[in-house]
């Protein structure tokens, strides 16, 4: 499973509370680096959007 799709998994199921990336990495031990640059893939895919400013949700 490649790591934009462990993102959007954790975005899914944290019940539409938005995360940061640090949080997203924290739960997926992975560097934060690496979760902003699959955040970026997963933005431009559409499938999840910013609510706040450093803050992700997955869309439903």
């Amino acid at each position: 499973m490649e790591l934009t799709d462990r993102v959007l998994e954790v975005l899914k199921k944290s019940e539409n509370e938005p995360l940061k990336a640090g949080a997203i990495a924290e739960k997926l031990d992975v560097h934060t680096e690496a979760v902003s640059k699959a955040l970026v893939q997963l933005k431009k895919e559409g499938l999840i959007y910013s609510p706040k400013r450093c803050f992700y949700a997955a869309k439903w």
